[in-house]
């Protein structure tokens, strides 16, 4: 069994995740304005306060998605890392990366930190094709790839950093 192709790949913000995060937060918050708008006059003071605390949630939500930093994103053949471009002389954190969305030019993956200790929670990094084009295959490879037995090795690789 051939291992996967180890990876380096430089993840830049993604102009399509943050169009889609902002088409979504605006869907919520217009429905939200919608349903305080036309719900019946007699409701209770404190579903519009709910409401309102909803919108607020949406909007911080929506931000943290879209402000996500440029990243580097490492596949050994055998564990992932990931490092924040913003800080070069912060370490690498290694983790879990999982392939949650799959739209052929745009990734959305979920990365976990496997130090516990840290209290990091995990975060979602979009990747796109482009600029990657080169890299891609490997990449998605990588991405898709369960991890080897011990003593096994990547025969590829994909560098862009």
């Amino acid at each position: 069994m051939r291992g996967s192709p180890s990876c380096v790949v430089a993840v830049r913000r993604s102009g399509v995740w943050r169009m889609v995060v902002g088409v979504v937060a605006a869907a919520s918050l217009a429905s939200l304005v919608a349903w305080v708008f036309l719900a019946p006059r007699g409701q209770v003071a404190g579903a519009r306060a709910a409401v309102a605390v909803c919108g607020l949630a949406t909007l911080a939500g929506a931000a943290s998605l879209v402000r996500r930093p440029a990243a580097v994103l490492r596949w050994d053949a055998s564990a992932w890392s990931f490092a924040d471009l913003a800080t070069p002389s912060s370490a690498p954190i290694p983790g879990e990366l999982e392939v949650a969305i799959d739209l052929g030019s745009l990734l959305l993956l979920r990365f976990a930190p496997r130090d516990a200790a840290g209290r990091r929670s995990a975060g979602w990094i979009a990747v796109e094709r482009r600029g990657l084009e080169r890299e891609w295959h490997s990449f998605r490879c990588a991405a898709y790839s369960p991890r080897p037995a011990a003593g096994m090795s990547g025969a590829a690789d994909c560098r862009l950093a």
